[in-house]
């Protein structure tokens, strides 16, 4: 049956039922298999550290760390800090420590620093000045609990070891 041939009525209880697309979309959450893809734009600037259990593309600029379970860095980004992530392709500028499984450095890129990998990709064109060393272990990425913050990082304890001891 088409929807022009029912009668007025019917058709104002089945819209009625129906909440509107917008409503509907804001009350979904993502699926927890699913990877969310996070962006920073252009003129944006970020300083601090980053944890994202997904994706994340820069194309403004970062100065701290980031921890994700996939990097882009696009050409114009800049990126200064340690990046820990299992994927990470460089298109702009980064300067510091790359801990990663695979990294691509593009035609593009320019990075500065150390790079720890189990596998590396350089294209043509890309500069990079520094060191490159082979993982033992593979990166992992973050779990949903770091994303959120409620995994505390180790802190030290209160009773700390003398730092010289007096012979008598």
């Amino acid at each position: 049956m088409s929807y022009f041939s029912q009668p007025k009525s019917e058709r104002d209880i089945k819209t009625a039922a129906k909440p509107p697309a917008s409503e509907a979309r804001a009350n979904v959450e993502p699926a927890p298999g699913k990877d969310v893809l996070s962006v920073l734009g252009h003129g944006m600037l970020i300083t601090g550290n980053i944890v994202c259990a997904g994706s994340v593309q820069i194309f403004g600029r970062v100065v701290g760390d980031i921890h994700a379970s996939q990097l882009m860095i696009c050409e114009g980004a800049k990126v200064e800090g340690k990046i820990v992530a299992p994927e990470t392709t460089i298109q702009g500028t980064f300067s510091g420590t790359i801990n990663a499984n695979n990294v691509k450095l593009a035609s593009t890129a320019v990075v500065d620093g150390e790079i720890y990998n189990k596998s590396l990709t350089i294209e043509q064109n890309a500069l990079f000045e520094g060191v490159a060393r082979r993982l033992d272990k593979p990166v992992a990425p973050p779990s949903s609990a770091q994303a959120k913050g409620e995994e505390l990082a180790p802190t030290l304890s209160p009773q700390a070891a003398p730092l010289s001891e007096t012979v008598s």
